[in-house]
């Protein structure tokens, strides 16, 4: 059987699938999608399908306890190539609040509870100059927050089961008290001036991707448990040191370090990770002040 052919029969399965959710889903779902505009309020059952554009006069608040779903990525999708990803997508051009509360937190996940990675796209923001999440937790993204040239601020959220947490291009991102677990990737970012601090990293296969020229950033007083992969990783436009004191490493001692970092100490032409002065127990205000 040709893989074409594979490919195929699970487009159309997902599709099927997909399509008897959304008849089940949308009789007590509030279903958005399309182009929007103006001021925005989102409570209770989201269910987006397809790729829906905020634009830039757009204003949406989410509050606390809403659960916004995603559809999947079968079949054709709109918007599919980099920037942008297979699968259901909320573009946003204007602002965003999305602010739960720890007995109320904000869901940003697939249809299918059983979905693996990747099912949905992203939370893409393109020159958003407001966008916040708080107490949220996103499950089975590509990317669940994708972030292009924007300000944004990220605190006490849980990103699990995502192919990657937090990615962004050449954005000022506050990435604070956040817990990373399970994700192929945590944080992946391309320029960008980055705060990113006190999170908690646990059971990624790559905790950090740097992939191109880092600058103006402070990346401290977070924990790195255990990755499958690295704890950091570097792509081919990272020719300098890159600092990271003042952080926890597990696993990592000045013997053994290098087996955990992917940069120069692997391809000559890479700069290395400098980890001193280096944390050697994890800070105590690392992750969520939350129990999700």
């Amino acid at each position: 059987m040709s893989r074409l052919f594979c490919t195929f029969t699970r487009y159309l399965l997902l599709g099927a699938l997909s399509l008897t959710l959304a008849g089940c889903l949308a009789e007590r779902m509030q279903v958005v999608q399309g182009v929007l505009h103006g001021e925005l309020t989102w409570r209770g059952d989201i269910l987006i399908t397809g790729d829906v554009i905020l634009e830039e006069d757009v204003k949406l608040t989410i509050l606390p306890g809403t659960r916004v779903r995603f559809m999947s990525a079968a079949g054709p999708d709109g918007l599919v190539d980099h920037p942008h990803f297979p699968g259901s997508e909320l573009i946003i051009k204007g602002q965003i609040h999305a602010v739960g509360t720890p007995s109320e937190p904000i869901l940003f996940e697939a249809v299918d509870p059983h979905a693996i990675a990747g099912f949905w796209g992203a939370i893409n923001l393109f020159s958003s100059q407001d966008a916040v999440f708080e107490y949220c937790i996103f499950r089975q993204a590509d990317s669940a927050i994708h972030s292009w040239d924007s300000h944004v601020s990220i605190k006490q959220s849980l990103f699990e089961n995502n192919q990657v947490g937090v990615r962004f291009n050449d954005s000022e991102i506050l990435v604070e008290n956040n817990l990373f677990r399970n994700n192929h990737t945590g944080v992946r970012f391309h320029f960008g001036s980055p705060v990113i601090c006190e999170n908690e990293f646990v059971g990624n296969n790559i905790n950090l991707f740097v992939t191109s020229y880092p600058r103006d950033y402070r990346i401290e007083n977070n924990s790195f448990g255990a990755a499958a992969d690295y704890h950091v990783v570097f792509g081919e436009e990272v020719p300098e040191d890159v600092n990271l004191p003042r952080n926890f490493w597990q696993h990592v001692n000045s013997s053994a370090e290098g087996g955990y970092f992917y940069d120069g100490r692997r391809s000559p032409y890479l700069g290395r990770v400098i980890v001193a002065p280096q944390r050697m127990t994890p800070p105590t205000q690392a992750g969520l002040s939350w129990n999700p």
